[in-house]
């Protein structure tokens, strides 16, 4: 089993409720959605870079694409991580390579939550599931209605569990409506652990403070809703 991998490296989380813990990260090559905010820097599809020393930013590239057991090995060069961050691009288009991973730490798997059969393959395998909410004015070509459904049957499939944690992660840009937050979060409250509401830092998509404060307010009725920005921006780090 292989897949095309841009990136292997050693950081903290920079996002959601597990901000600072050390994880190992895979992202996978190629994405399903056209999100205008989306800060994830074009790959070369023929190399995966991989980060030996963590922090040095001293890559080797290695030729794509890689196998499982490949993945493996080089996972196996850092130490006390808190689990794997399978991220992208996005990651469950490689569910069948995900699948067949074999590797001691837990997965932490980073999804736009719009490919339910594919989560269906790897629901069992992960212990974290950081799930996005793509909004309307968010994406391109893509079927509202039927995006929608897919992101509620995301949820469903991969939702909170005593052996899985899954919470959601929603970008706000100053495009953002209300009403349309409160009906999607209403809709998979009962799969979550709790909902972050994640403000956009490029400052013609972000949103103001007051807007973003009466969200969590209004969404704190139903669940619990915390806001936290991209930390690792803030530092540097990748």
């Amino acid at each position: 089993m292989e897949a095309p991998i841009s990136e292997i490296f050693c950081s903290v989380q920079g996002e959601g409720p597990h901000v600072g813990v050390r994880q190992a990260f895979v992202r996978f090559i190629g994405c399903n959605l056209n999100c205008s905010y989306c800060d994830t820097e074009p790959a070369d599809p023929s190399v995966c870079m991989f980060e030996r020393t963590p922090g040095s930013n001293s890559f080797e590239n290695i030729p794509n694409p890689l196998v499982t057991s490949q993945v493996s090995e080089l996972l196996g060069n850092y130490g006390n991580i808190h689990s794997v961050s399978l991220t992208g691009g996005e990651p469950l288009l490689h569910a069948d390579f995900i699948s067949k991973m074999d590797i001691p730490h837990l997965l932490y798997l980073e999804s736009n939550m719009t490919l339910p059969h594919m989560a269906e393959k790897i629901k069992d395998k992960v212990s974290y599931v950081s799930g996005d909410i793509k909004l309307i004015d968010e994406f391109e070509g893509e079927d509202l209605v039927t995006h929608l459904e897919q992101t509620i049957e995301c949820f469903r499939t991969l939702r909170q569990t005593k052996d899985r944690e899954c919470f959601c992660k929603l970008v706000v840009t100053k495009d953002t409506v209300p009403d349309d937050v409160y009906r999607m979060v209403d809709a998979i409250s009962d799969y979550v652990s709790c909902v972050v509401l994640q403000p956009v830092t490029q400052n013609n998509f972000s949103s103001g403070i007051e807007f973003l404060l009466q969200l969590q307010k209004n969404l704190l009725d139903s669940v619990d809703t915390l806001i936290i920005p991209q930390t690792h921006k803030m530092w540097g780090c990748l």
